[in-house]
């Protein structure tokens, strides 16, 4: 790695004032396991590290957050359920939390299946979002779940959709002197069944080769909510819009389902590499969709029953 300087503010006013200063020189780094590789490769060269472990206030959790389209308004305890997740929150501890098992087992199952427990102790939350690898587990949770990211700089607080905030590969909406700083997750539908399926071509610390996230909610005995989205099947993850309006309003039997998740092969652009050729990977695509799918909606229909 070329030379930096290390530097560790002390609370987030004085981070936000250092990228400021630095700008393109500067990168936040937390756990590090992902920016530590891109150095270590010289795909990335910063001058200057912000380290953010003594921020503290980054670190915790409230199972009420503000609504996006309320400004500082709380969710009402009428819709018990949305979490703001601070961004040094580790996937190990979003793995295990009670809360996050209760209002976001999504979230939870996705962190699971990130690397090793050694991975998750030292992953935060917003490092795998600012990352933006499109095979990694946390994107395609985060767009199914319809969480939000918080950004803040010197000067600003903005909150981008999950859908909206990956570019390209390891390329986001963030600006240089922008930190992540929350994730917001909404509270779910009720009768609600979620799946998170990642098909791993060697071992289970690999990359996915394909992986899906997939959301169903039910009233009576017909989809009245669904989200999927998709990993490692292009340079951003993606968001099933096709294969979600197709859904809607239908019983979720076999064939239905089956029928949706063939409309993906023609949503994704995978790339060939050593995990498979792009014509392997859009099949597998269609398979592991149509697997998510079945399992959320044996899940919904399970709630529903009682």
């Amino acid at each position: 790695m070329i030379a930096f300087t290390y530097i560790e503010p002390a609370n987030i006013e004085e981070a936000l004032n250092t990228l400021a200063q630095y700008g393109d020189e500067a990168k936040p780094i937390a756990g590090g396991t992902g920016l530590i590789n891109l150095m270590k490769q010289q795909l990335v060269q910063p001058g200057y590290l912000i380290g953010l472990r003594r921020l503290s206030e980054l670190k915790a959790m409230s199972s009420s957050v503000p609504s996006p389209d309320q400004g500082k308004a709380r969710w009402e305890s009428s819709a018990p359920g949305g979490l703001g997740i601070g961004s040094l929150c580790t996937l190990r501890t979003l793995e295990t939390s009670p809360l996050i098992r209760q209002y976001a087992p999504l979230l939870a199952e996705a962190t699971r299946q990130v690397g090793t427990i050694r991975i998750r102790s030292m992953a935060t939350i917003g490092g795998a979002l600012a990352h933006a690898d499109p095979s990694e587990d946390l994107p395609p949770a985060m767009i199914a779940l319809d969480a939000r990211v918080q950004l803040r700089s010197r000067t600003r607080v903005r909150e981008i959709p999950a859908a909206e905030f990956f570019t390209g590969y390891y390329e986001t909406v963030i600006q240089p002197d922008e930190l992540v700083t929350e994730v917001a997750i909404p509270p779910q539908p009720p009768v609600t069944g979620v799946a998170y399926i990642k098909f791993l071509p060697q071992t289970q610390n690999d990359y996915a080769t394909v992986a899906a996230a997939a959301r169903l909610g039910l009233q009576a005995d017909r989809i009245s909510d669904v989200r999927v989205a998709l990993g490692a099947v292009g340079a951003t993850p993606l968001r099933a819009r096709k294969l979600e309006d197709h859904l809607y309003g239908q019983i979720p039997t076999s064939a239905a389902l089956r029928h949706a998740a063939e409309l993906v092969a023609d949503m994704v652009d995978p790339i060939a590499d050593f995990r498979g050729s792009a014509s392997y990977k859009r099949e597998m695509a269609v398979v592991i969709t149509r697997r998510a799918l079945t399992q959320a909606a044996a899940m919904a229909q399970c709630r529903r029953a009682g």
